[in-house]
Formats: structure tokens, sequence, C-alpha cells
């Protein structure tokens, strides 16, 4: 009966680190760009308490007699589902409609992945222009380098085409590119990424490198889309669900535990 004390305590504490990430879920439901996680599980060990060789006359069970120990948290994984189209006023808001994602040059100086294209231009050396997010890390084009602007562009009249080009009016005010894009990357396994703040992505080895869609036709390139921002992922209804679910699954441990706690007793008062 010890046994069932240990295993129901795996229980409670599996499923408090599936409410975890559903609460998370649910408080970055507005977060721009955030991608949904899901808790998944796997089974801990079997004890054998009967082999298939152990009847009375000795003949062989179909099937011996395990029981298992418990459970455990195996991942945490991203659901990488597009998520919904935001108007936004901001002429520097820019969502992804693909696989890609934007590029940033991080604190440490290492390059971060994102799908929250809220960005502004900010003031950068020489009097220029820098595209940054709101932390004020640069976002890179797609050569891997910061995108700044001189002083003789106006900003407000920076447009950008489905591919990710900077374009800026002629004299004849028709949108012209200038040699910039937008840098947009992808990953063959998406969900190798490791998870940072602020809905950012750093590779790994399980990942693999950022494939540069500037640079690669083999892949299907992604479009960006200015004046929009993309939506959380976040289905309340289903993490509403999902949350009743994990509540009753740590409430019927927390109650296996009471029982054994109970029989437990009642084993001791035999002796009276």
């Amino acid at each position: 009966m010890v046994r069932s004390l240990w295993t129901a305590a795996t229980g409670m504490i599996a499923q408090q680190t599936n409410v975890d990430v559903i609460a998370n879920n649910l408080a970055n439901v507005n977060s721009t760009g955030y991608k949904t996680q899901v808790a998944e599980f796997k089974s801990l060990l079997y004890q054998t308490i009967q082999t298939k060789t152990t009847t009375a006359n000795g003949e062989n069970k179909p099937v011996g007699a395990q029981v298992g120990l418990g459970v455990r948290n195996s991942a945490i994984r991203s659901i990488f589902k597009q998520g919904s189209m935001l108007a936004s006023e901001s002429n520097t808001a820019f969502a992804i409609e693909g696989d890609g994602f934007f590029a940033l040059r991080g604190q440490d100086g290492e390059t971060v992945y994102t799908r929250n294209g809220n960005f502004m231009f900010t003031t950068a050396q020489n009097n220029g222009m820098m595209l940054a997010n709101s932390d004020g890390l640069p976002v890179m084009d797609s050569q891997g380098r910061p995108i700044i602007l001189n002083s003789q562009y106006v900003t407000s009249k920076i447009q950008v085409d489905a591919d990710g080009r900077l374009m800026y009016p002629d004299a004849n005010n028709n949108p012209q590119p200038i040699g910039i894009q937008i840098g947009i990357f992808q990953f063959s396994n998406p969900l190798g990424k490791e998870k940072t703040d602020n809905t950012m992505f750093i590779p790994t080895a399980a990942s693999g490198a950022a494939i540069n869609e500037a640079t690669n036709n083999n892949i299907q390139k992604s479009k960006i889309i200015q004046g929009y921002l993309e939506g959380s992922n976040v289905q309340v209804a289903d993490e509403m669900v999902n949350l009743i679910v994990a509540q009753r699954a740590y409430e019927m441990n927390s109650r296996a535990i009471t029982t054994t706690d109970e029989m437990l007793q009642q084993a001791n008062q035999l002796k009276r």
C-alpha cells in the first residue's frame, strides 16, 4: 500500500506541472506571437509482482502481473499553429504568414528568433534610424545585419512588401526597393528550439541551424503582412477544459493518497 502513496504523489506533481503550463498559456492569451504549450507525460517503470511461470502447477501463464509506479512529465511542447491576424495602426507592425521567424540580435550578441513583429524605429548611431523590437533589440536583415536607415529617409513613408523588402516612394510617389530586406528564417525542426523570454527562441542541435528564406529556394517562403500582428494561438475554451481535466486528475490522485492512509490506519488497528 505504500507503493500507492508514491504513485499518487507522482500524479499530483505531474498534474501540478500541467496546471502551470495551462496557466502560462492563459496568461499569454494576449501576447503577440505566443505559441501554445502542451505538457506531455510518460509512465514510470513497472514492478513485476508475478512472472509468467508462478502458477500453482508450474505451467506458463499467458501474462504476468506488473504494477506501474506512477507518471512524470516527459516534455513541454510548443504548438506552432498560425495565430490570428490582428490589425494594427503602426506601419512597423508585421505579421508572418507561414513557418518563418524574425531574427533579432540579443543583448549577448547572439541571434534570437521570434514571431512577434511589433517593431519600431529607434535612434541609432550616426543619426540613423534602426528597426528594433520593444526591448530595443535590432531586427536583422536577410544578410544578418541590423536594419539601419540613414537620415534621408522618413520612416513613416517606409513600406514593406510580402517578401520583406523595404520600399520608399520615389519622385512620382511610387514605392521602390531601397536594397534592404527583413530577414525571415525557418528551422528543419521548430520543436527543437529552446524557448526564452518574450516569445523568443534560440536554435539548438535538435532544431538545426536557421534556414535563410532569402538564400534557400528549396523551402516554401513565408509572407510578411504590414499593418498586422500575429496574435496568440491560445484557444481559451480548450485551455479551460484542459484546466478542469487537470484539476480533476489532481483531486483523484489526492483522493488515492487519502484512501491509502485510511487503509493503513485500519491495518494498524487490527492488532488492537
